[in-house]
């Protein structure tokens, strides 16, 4: 192996990661969907569980790339408006569902899952608004034609 200090390896890039804004962020929806997670699983009807754990795994894979820097290295998505697609859905379906769940439920861990939920419909929607400004960086495409000479 090479242990030459240029290459960071995965825990200083996991710690680097974590103190940036987007970082935080991330982390705080992932723990705040397994908290949903818990609470659905206590509850008696644990039919929302689709959507924590949906938003979870996708919380991770964005983490991750991030992390790496594969947002950088793969040009033929634009990960400005896949971030904002993510957190505006999630955005939406952790408010709806939650209002049901605060609607319906009568015990006290769908309460507690309806009001996490709230309060990640709130982490998602500031994911999404700090995602904007990504949106307004021109997607570099990978291959370029030459206009000269045509």
């Amino acid at each position: 192996m090479d242990s030459s200090g240029n290459s960071k390896g995965c825990m200083d890039q996991f710690l680097t990661y974590v103190c940036t804004l987007k970082g935080k962020i991330l982390t705080v929806e992932i723990v705040l969907c397994i908290i949903i997670l818990i609470c659905y699983g206590a509850s008696w009807t644990p039919g929302y569980v689709t959507l924590a754990v949906t938003e979870l795994v996708l919380c991770i894979v964005f983490f991750i790339i991030y992390m790496c820097d594969f947002h950088t290295q793969l040009n033929f998505i634009h990960w400005g408006w896949s971030d904002f697609l993510r957190a505006a859905i999630a955005f939406l379906a952790f408010l709806i569902t939650s209002i049901i769940v605060l609607i319906g439920h009568h015990d006290g861990a769908g309460i507690a899952a309806g009001v996490f939920g709230l309060l990640t419909g709130v982490f998602f929607g500031y994911d999404a608004y700090t995602s904007i400004p990504l949106l307004k960086k021109a997607n570099p495409s990978p291959h370029t034609v030459p206009t000269e000479g045509i």
